[in-house]
């Protein structure tokens, strides 16, 4: 099975490609927000940790962005406790598919916590920052204060460039990402 890493800057457009690939996909922002609507272990742990700001099952994500941008060792807190479950979500999934030629990793912080394996293929989404900017800020929950802790804690986009075995420009046409990913994959596929 061939492992595929999708890496890019926060809204550059990693979900899209990697649900372009036509192979399975996992999408580690659906598995935690199911994490917070259904898994009563997560929001115990949350609760014990954040007590101030974690009151209710289903977790309300309204009270995870107010304790983010309340305190910034909380986003930490967080992290610790939910990509515990994200690899194991992640072990399923991987289980599950076994038989498949290739599988897709959308995890945001794939590299920063070191979720990915030496062989994993790496593509990195290039977007213009004024692109990312005008798509974020349309966004339903647009909050640049949120975006930017989130921005702190990741590795530099300059890194996760170099690491990338391909890159995608991503210019939000559906073309020229069809285009990229077909290259990819042909020359992955040989």
């Amino acid at each position: 099975m061939i492992r595929i890493g999708v890496l890019g800057a926060i809204g550059s457009g990693k979900s899209y490609v990697a649900n372009s690939f036509g192979y399975p996909v996992f999408d580690a922002d659906y598995e935690v927000s199911m994490l917070y609507k259904k898994n009563k272990k997560v929001f115990t742990e949350l609760k014990r940790k954040l007590p101030k700001y974690i009151s209710k099952f289903p977790i309300d994500k309204n009270e995870i962005i107010h304790s983010i941008l309340s305190n910034k060792n909380n986003l930490r807190k967080i992290i610790k406790i939910i990509h515990h479950e994200i690899r194991k979500k992640l072990k399923i999934f991987l289980r599950k598919n076994k038989n498949k030629k290739i599988v897709i990793l959308d995890i945001p912080l794939l590299l920063e916590n070191k979720m990915n394996a030496k062989e994993d293929l790496l593509v990195f989404v290039d977007s213009k920052n004024k692109d990312i900017d005008k798509l974020l800020k349309k966004r339903k929950k647009f909050n640049q204060k949120l975006i930017n802790k989130f921005k702190k804690i990741q590795l530099p986009l300059d890194y996760k460039k170099k690491r990338s075995h391909f890159i995608i420009k991503n210019d939000f046409t559906k073309k020229s990402v069809k285009i990229d990913i077909k290259n990819i994959l042909k020359s992955i596929l040989k």
